[in-house]
């Protein structure tokens, strides 16, 4: 039996949600001296074995083509890999709805607007309702956050919980604005901005996590703009584009109303929804 496929069997053979450890391939056929060679190849769980590309588990020393051999993944294991996802709750039941119950796990979910916009507010309220039961809409987990902007207030956080369920990048673009100036740097930025994506949807493949990243945007002013005024666009280019699973447009409406759109996504519709800031985070608009 190859790794790849004792690693999809020993996940299944678990009767849990992963990360499993890697230990559960020898169950699977694979043996023993084969692990340690993973695992000192930096690979602690099952799930890093499974979404590892082939030409990277060839390149462990001792790891031969016959444990990683070519193969697919069927149409019904993706479907029973999508039964694994969650939806964590927004705060907002008009928001969770455009969204089919809320941020979805084990993808990347790109959210960007303008300068108070609501997107550090939005993530503050995932990172509660993420240690939520599942039966509320939460991932029973922890949130770890990433602040790149100096926006994040931990006073506002409440509760611990055993595993992580969602990661936070606040803001994506922030450093690679200030480290790559000029378009002398851009072909370097975006490669390294690349391979930094990539990282994230490792992440979110190998522990079922939910990754929410917050983006910048730039108004984009050509001839249009001399009458419709200056377009808004995020910033990142194709390269943010294609790594985002779902990306969602944050508007400002009046007083503490914000508007959320989704603009791409390969399960929801296009749709928008209004929701509140509010002392106690997102919450649904009080007409």
């Amino acid at each position: 039996m190859s790794s790849s496929d004792a690693a999809a069997e020993a996940a299944a053979a678990g009767g849990e949600h992963g990360p499993f450890p890697i230990e559960q391939l020898q169950a699977s056929g694979i043996a023993a001296l084969d692990v340690k060679k993973l695992k000192d190849a930096g690979l602690c769980t099952v799930e890093s074995v499974v979404y590892s590309p082939r030409k990277d588990l060839l390149q462990i020393k001792g790891i031969t083509s016959k444990l990683v051999p070519l193969g697919f993944t069927s149409a019904s294991q993706l479907h029973a890999q999508r039964l694994e996802i969650i939806q964590v709750t927004t705060g907002s039941r008009e928001l969770d709805k455009i969204l089919d119950g809320g941020i979805e796990t084990g993808s990347i979910t790109e959210i960007y607007g303008e300068f108070r916009s609501g997107k550090t507010q939005l993530c503050h309220t995932l990172c509660v309702t993420c240690q939520l039961p599942l039966d509320q809409g939460g991932g029973e987990g922890k949130a770890l956050y990433i602040d790149a902007e100096g926006t994040f207030r931990p006073q506002r956080l409440l509760q611990i919980a055993d595993r992580f369920a969602i990661m936070i990048v606040d803001s994506a673009t922030a450093l690679y604005r200030t480290d790559f100036s000029g378009r002398g740097e851009l072909s370097a930025r975006q490669m390294h901005l690349a391979k930094f994506l990539r990282s994230l949807q490792k992440l979110a493949d190998e522990f079922g996590v939910a990754v929410v990243i917050t983006n910048q945007v730039v108004a984009q002013v050509d001839g249009a703009a001399m009458f419709a005024g200056p377009q808004i666009k995020p910033i990142g280019g194709n390269i943010m584009a294609h790594a985002s699973t779902t990306r969602l447009f944050l508007r400002k409406g009046r007083a503490e109303e914000r508007i959320c759109k989704v603009v791409s996504s390969p399960c929801l519709a296009e749709a928008e929804a209004r929701f509140q800031i509010s002392p106690e985070g997102v919450t649904d608009v009080k007409d």
